[in-house]
Order: structure tokens, then sequence, then C-alpha cells
């Protein structure tokens, strides 16, 4: 990894960081466009987790562009965007999405000297690694769909255009209610394992996608010891019997108590008590402590489920409106943005730009995994994290480091649709 960019190396600050970022190019954001011509309209469409108003005002008032959201389900949107590419310009979602988008040629590629900051993207979006001795993680580690080929295909050969743009990420687990579970679970011990626990049966919610609720029970159902998979990241179809046969029948007996297809929902099946445990984004949780509600992202002891932020640009945007698009790509590059989603527990891809926008005990508590040295404020204002709490799993590096299994579309992706359905419709 290049140093310059490790945000949690050892015996490195923040203010380390905020001076170095002074020798790189100048943080403010020209708006070309808010003298002259109407104000291109570029329409983004995502999820829930980026498409926030906050974000949508400060970007406009940055660039002098008209930005119009339209966030959904992770799995609705993707079914949109790949089936009708002149519905949007940009495409904001998880690395998973990247082959199917590619496949319907839904996106065009990008060009890197187009991007003011590519080299300060770190070593996780072009290699697979926050560090040399980190695990890899099974399935689609994003560097491996991350750049054109002369073929017409991803890989991982540089080229001098990409699929998207590496910018937020994270890894994911599930969340519970601490007040709820009960000494029964040891946080010091979380595991996968607990979705499926019988204990716990009729209060579990699963994520309704098949390429990423698909491997929080394929985990779980390895952490019970009910099957043992060959490739976590490449389940077969024998595989996918097998476990799905165990999934309905948990079904049938009434383990789930729903299946939630936006974070907000998520937030609602915990905040209703209709669960104790589910899937979750960090941005749920970072609500609901925000409302006192005593919810913990796990840290699973077999490992975390990856996923890395793609912005995509349409096939079919052009001209003015594509060149909105890159300043828009840029922006979410230059610092406050990075900040911004820091504050909801998400990785930003050149973290030292967003340093400067951080205070010492944000920086402190997000990348470096220490206890927070004060009360700390959600992107909503509202305190989700309390003076003394550390966050699950450690830094930057640490979490990045434990990745099992990455947000994948599997050669056995439509076969895997047909048993999901069949799962959910049970």
């Amino acid at each position: 990894m290049d140093e310059r960019l490790t945000p949690a190396k050892e015996g490195v600050n923040r203010r380390t960081f905020i001076k170095g970022a002074a020798a790189l190019s100048a943080t403010a954001t020209v708006a070309p466009f808010a003298i002259g011509k109407e104000k291109p309209v570029v329409r983004v469409m995502g999820t829930h987790v980026t498409l926030q108003e906050a974000l949508r005002k400060r970007a406009m008032e940055d660039l002098g562009i008209e930005l119009h959201f339209e966030p959904k389900g992770s799995a609705a949107v993707l079914q949109k965007a790949s089936m009708n590419p002149s519905s949007f310009d940009l495409y904001e979602q998880w690395s998973n999405s990247i082959n199917v988008l590619w496949r319907s040629k839904a996106i065009q590629p990008i060009e890197k000297k187009r991007l003011i900051h590519w080299d300060e993207i770190n070593s996780l979006s072009k290699t697979g690694k926050i560090t040399a001795d980190a695990r890899m993680g099974a399935g689609d580690a994003p560097h491996k769909i991350l750049h054109t080929q002369a073929d017409g295909s991803l890989g991982i050969n540089h080229t001098d255009t990409i699929s998207f743009l590496p910018y937020v990420h994270n890894v994911d687990s599930f969340g519970y209610n601490t007040a709820l579970l009960g000494d029964a679970f040891d946080q010091n011990q979380e595991s996968w394992g607990w979705l499926l626990d019988s204990r716990l049966s009729g209060k579990v919610g699963i994520v309704n996608d098949p390429t990423i609720g698909l491997f929080d029970l394929a985990l779980a159902a390895e952490a019970k010891g009910f099957l043992k998979f060959n490739d976590i990241g490449a389940i077969t179809n024998q595989e996918l019997d097998e476990l799905f046969t165990i999934l309905i029948e948990l079904k049938q007996l009434q383990h789930f108590s729903g299946f939630w297809t936006s974070v907000p929902e998520s937030v609602q099946f915990m905040r209703t008590q209709r669960v104790h445990i589910e899937s979750m984004f960090s941005p749920a949780v970072s609500v609901l402590n925000g409302d006192n509600i005593p919810v913990r992202f796990a840290a699973p002891v077999e490992g975390y489920r990856g996923w890395h932020g793609v912005m995509c640009l349409s096939s079919s945007t052009t001209g003015r409106v594509k060149d909105a698009c890159y300043e828009y790509m840029n922006w979410w590059l230059s610092g406050w943005p990075g900040a911004f989603i820091a504050r909801q527990g998400y990785y930003i891809s050149n973290p030292r730009r967003s340093a400067a926008f951080l205070t010492q005990a944000e920086w402190d508590y997000w990348y470096q995994g220490l206890p927070a040295s004060e009360d700390l404020k959600g992107p909503d204002g509202k305190i989700s994290v309390r003076k003394g709490e550390q966050r699950s799993g450690g830094s930057y590096e640490d979490r990045f480091s434990n990745v099992a299994v990455w947000n994948t579309v599997m050669p056995t992706y439509e076969y895997s649709l047909q048993k999901w359905y069949e799962f959910i419709t049970s």
C-alpha cells in the first residue's frame, strides 16, 4: 500500500495527514457550470446509504449543477439500471452490481485522466488489500472488476479506463440489540451463526438481496456447521441446493421475522423490536444509536462481508451532462463528502483528504479504532457514539484485513436468483 495514504499507519495521526494533504492539490471545488447557461441536470440512481439530502444540497452548492436523486432498494435499483440506462446518468451502489451492469452495456468506461484525485486512491481499491498481509477475501474483490481490458472484459490489469469510481466502502455484518440478546451471546465471540441460532427464532431479519443476503446466510450456515463451502465466493449449484434446503425449512418454522429492502426499513425493524438481530448496514446502526437504541454492529470471528461502493457512468450519458458527472465524481473525493460519510461509519478511498474535515476525536474513533475521547455526532447531528465507546472490529486496517467474502455476482448467479426467490416466497 502507498504509505502516504495509509490512514491507520502506526504512529501517524490525523494532523500528519492534514499537513500532508496541504502538499496535494487544492481541495477547493470549482463550479464551472454556475455561470452562464442553464445548469445541467444529473440524475443519480442508487440507494439510501449515499443518496442523502445533505449530500445533494452540498454538491449542488459546490458545483453549480442540479442533482436529482432516486434512491431505491438495492435489488430494484440494479434491475432498473441494467434494463434502462437512459433512466440515469450516474449509478451508485456496490461492486456486486458491476458485472451485471457491464454485461448489459448499461454503463460506459470512466477515463482515469479525468479523475483529479485518482493517484490518491489507496491500495484496497487497486490491489484488493489494505496492507500486504491482509486477508484478500473470497469473491469479487474490487480490483478484480475495476479496470476495463482490451478484450472488453473487466480485470486486474491496469488500463486507462475503469468500470467504476472507487469511493465509499465498508465491511458489513449484522446488528443486534444488546439489551435484548442477553448474556447468552458473548460480544467477544460474535458469530454469523447467531443469525441461525434457535434461541433467536422469530426475531431475525435478513436483507432481501440475492447478492448480499445470500452471503450473510451462507456465512451463518457455515459458522453453525450446517455445511462447508469449497469456495464461498463461488458457491456451486449443489451447494446452493443444500443451503436453501436448510433455509427454507427454517423459514417455514418462522425463524425469520422479515426481509428488508432499504436502510430505513431495517431501522424500523429494529426500532419496533420486530427483530432483535438482523443484517445491517452501518448508517442504520448510527441512526438507531442516535435514538438511544443500543444496537451493536458485530465484528464476526469468521470475518466480515466486504463491499466497495461504485459510482458508474450511464452508457447513455453524453455531452455537458457527462462533464457534470465527472465534476460530481471528483467532488466525492474532494474531502468533505468523505468526512460526512465517515460519521455514519463508512470509509472513503482517499482518506487523507477527508482528515482535514474531521476532528481529531472523529478521526481517532472512525479510522484509528480508538475509544471516543468525546461524544460524537452522526450525519443527522444526533449523538451516535458516546465518550469511551470503541468501534467494533478496530481500525480501518484491522477491519479490512479481515474480509471473509466480498459482495459478489457468482458464476451461478442465475441459479442463485431462482433459489433465493424460492426461499423468500416459501
